[in-house]
């Protein structure tokens, strides 16, 4: 794809739908969706905007592309959560620019820390957050599907 111009944007609730599209991709690819997937990614209004958290939209060429969620943990601390890039786009860098985008938008929060948990299945992901400086801490999470757990200090 030539010419790709990415911007990243604010959820709004119409993009509920690619919300979960996008992240019910992965997540039944490589597991199985979990009741609170289900509820997180048909009412993210209610389970991370309502709550204080965020969820970036990054377009590619005005297409929706991408999703990113900031879960509100603590007031110095967020969850980098339901990242996910259609797959059309992968390879475009989509996933390091919601990435860098979310950091940010984590930053001009007040987040001194965000936190992720993954599974190192998730390979490019992995790598990704890696290449983004989060680093490996004792797994706690209450995820089933988890069996890394990372965290990024912001300052």
């Amino acid at each position: 794809m030539e010419n790709v111009v990415l911007e990243m944007i604010e959820y709004r609730p119409e993009h509920q739908p690619w919300f979960e599209k996008f992240n019910r991709q992965w997540i039944e690819e490589y597991f199985w969706m979990e009741p609170i997937d289900f509820e997180v990614l048909q009412h993210p209004d209610d389970y991370i905007i309502s709550k204080g958290g965020k969820i970036l939209v990054a377009t590619c060429n005005k297409e929706i592309a991408g999703t990113v969620a900031l879960k509100f943990v603590d007031p110095t601390t967020y969850e980098f959560t339901k990242m996910a890039v259609d797959s059309k786009f992968r390879g475009l860098k989509v996933g390091q620019a919601l990435g860098e985008e979310a950091i940010a938008k984590a930053k001009s929060l007040g987040a001194t820390k965000i936190i992720l948990n993954s599974h190192t299945v998730l390979v490019p992901a992995v790598t990704l957050y890696k290449k983004l400086g989060f680093v490996e801490v004792p797994v706690d999470g209450p995820y089933k599907r988890s069996n890394i757990k990372m965290e990024l200090k912001l300052v």
